[in-house]
């Protein structure tokens, strides 16, 4: 079942809502997603991205990227975190009334989709008119550009983390210059996710600091020796850090297991490791034109770089066991 299947039994109801699928949007969403959070992504298709002619400082892209497979590449990477990436253009974000005892926000598209959602992200760096009916006018600035005046988004209008006079409600995308190139504006995307997550969790009892705050990090096995690889340890560590939490001991014992819960999930044996890796590889081949690559690196290059053995344990493996 997909993550819009799912909404659609729960009358449309979403975690996170992220307006834009450039890099900050895309970004944003791997974390919201990669957390657990149903998330989903509306996306124009008009990112200003496609403005540019050839991404060359991106890090990661050492002879640089073409736009089209970039962005290709970080929709992947949402839809492989969990997000839903819908094509189609938010209209207005207004606010839905109570839901669960919180103020939940509606989101209305182009194509006449209609969803609600705990949070709101806004990740596009070219206008914000949808977001007008949360805060009117405030929202807005005036500049004079050839002669005339132009209103635009204010990109001041949420602080450095993201977040706005509006609870609830974040902003990736405009933000002064912390968004003014790809690169800055996904890690910008990626910062207030991650800010977005630590008040999340501080809703449910995690008092801020350590434990609010949400790290998106796997764990190779030596992370785990010692005395690392009794939960009790990671209990201690818990509590050393949760002097200050507002709940009482079953809340307080619920939270600190399922934060135990959590690191062990993060942790990841050499053999899971190898996999990840080659997964990795293949998805990222998979943007990849194989004549391309023949014609750019040369046919010599191509086959230095196969692995002989890899093909040879093809071969000789019974044909239903065999993996590419």
């Amino acid at each position: 079942m997909t993550a819009a299947d799912e909404r659609d039994e729960a009358d449309d109801h979403c975690e996170v809502v992220i307006v834009g699928g450039g890099p900050a949007g895309c970004s944003a969403g791997v974390f919201t997603a990669r957390y657990g959070l149903d998330t989903v992504i509306f996306d124009r298709g008009n990112s200003s991205l496609a403005r540019c002619a050839h991404l060359q400082n991106y890090l990661g892209f050492p002879g640089g990227i073409d736009v089209e497979t970039f962005l290709e590449l970080a929709r992947d990477h949402a839809d492989a975190a969990g997000c839903d990436v819908v094509d189609d253009m938010v209209e207005t974000v207004e606010r839905e009334g109570e839901r669960d005892g919180e103020v939940a926000f509606r989101v209305e598209t182009q194509d006449g989709e209609t969803v609600t959602a705990d949070r709101v992200v806004a990740a596009t760096r070219y206008g914000g008119e949808y977001l007008r009916p949360l805060g009117g006018d405030a929202m807005f600035e005036t500049r004079e550009h050839g002669g005339e005046d132009h209103e635009h988004f204010d990109p001041d209008y949420a602080d450095d983390d993201g977040r706005t006079p509006v609870d609830g409600l974040y902003v990736a995308s405009p933000a002064g210059e912390r968004d003014v190139q790809a690169v800055v504006a996904a890690g910008q995307g990626a910062h207030v996710a991650r800010t977005l997550l630590a008040e999340w969790r501080r809703a449910e009892g995690l008092p801020e600091g350590v434990l609010a705050n949400h790290y998106d990090w796997l764990r190779p096995d030596s992370e785990f020796e010692g005395e690392w690889n009794e939960r009790e340890r990671w209990r201690e560590r818990f509590d050393e850090h949760a002097a200050d939490a507002e709940v009482d001991d079953e809340r307080l014992s619920t939270l600190r297991e399922r934060a135990v819960d959590r690191a062990f999930e993060t942790r990841r044996s050499e053999e899971e490791i190898e996999r990840l890796t080659d997964e990795g590889h293949r998805r990222l081949a998979e943007h990849l034109d194989p004549d391309d690559v023949v014609e750019a690196v040369g046919s010599d290059a191509v086959l230095d770089a196969v692995d002989d053995e890899r093909i040879r344990e093809y071969l000789e493996a019974e044909p239903g066991k065999r993996t590419p």
